[in-house]
């Protein structure tokens, strides 16, 4: 028994003094969150125990609890050996519509992820039926896949969704699709003077004001 206790007591001295060379050699010194704006930077250090060491830091770990945070979209890791400073590259989500459906008010993100507000930005709340949602996320989607980012959502009524897509107007209704998508995306820079980019009428892309003449076919 003796022999037992003298063997799980050197076990136990090993295992402390390695943790503490460990810690010696290669200590994390500070944690740093760039890219920031909602997400609280305390909360990557309080997933860090005091006496971590970048030999033992999960960086896996550390990120998925990272991105576990609503305003987070991705999240990654990456230590200084030199100065022992963790840094966690952070990007947000964008909250771009601000709704009310059926009495209940949400803010979301362009991938439909609800957010806890509207993180500082300017977004009026506009009204929705549940099927308008739908459109709007379709919307999305083939603006993302086509190389096109949804900025928000400024209007909704009998006239179409009024939208903002890399800073320029667009109105579209329904089903825009992802080929009228990718059309859009070359055809806006060829008109930088356009109002507006009009998606309601199937097949085209109407360029100017809404009731403008001038069209490009769909690509």
């Amino acid at each position: 028994m003796r022999a037992i206790l003298i063997s799980a007591a050197t076990a136990v001295a090993t295992t402390l003094i390695v943790v503490l060379i460990t810690y010696l050699s290669f200590p994390v010194t500070g944690v740093r969150v760039e890219g920031a704006k909602m997400y609280p930077k305390y909360e990557a250090a309080s997933t860090i125990s005091d006496h971590a060491s970048l030999l033992t830091l999960n960086n896996e770990l550390l990120e998925r609890r990272v991105k576990s945070n609503p305003w987070v979209q991705s999240a990654e890791v990456n230590e200084n050996w030199k100065s022992g400073i963790v840094t966690v590259q952070v990007e947000e989500r964008r909250p771009v519509l601000n709704a009310e459906v059926g009495g209940r008010r949400f803010v979301m993100s362009s991938e439909g992820k609800e957010l806890p507000g509207l993180g500082g930005a300017s977004l009026e709340r506009v009204e929705l039926d549940r099927d308008q949602v739908g459109e709007i996320l379709e919307f999305a989607r083939a603006l993302h896949e086509s190389g096109l980012s949804l900025d928000s959502v400024d209007k909704v009524g009998a006239g179409g969704i009024g939208t903002t897509v890399e800073g320029r107007r667009v109105i579209f209704s329904r089903d825009v699709g992802e080929r009228r998508a990718m059309a859009l995306e070359h055809i806006m820079p060829e008109h930088p003077d356009a109002r507006v980019f009009d998606l309601r009428s199937p097949e085209r892309v109407v360029v100017g004001a809404p009731r403008q003449e001038h069209s490009e076919p769909r690509g």
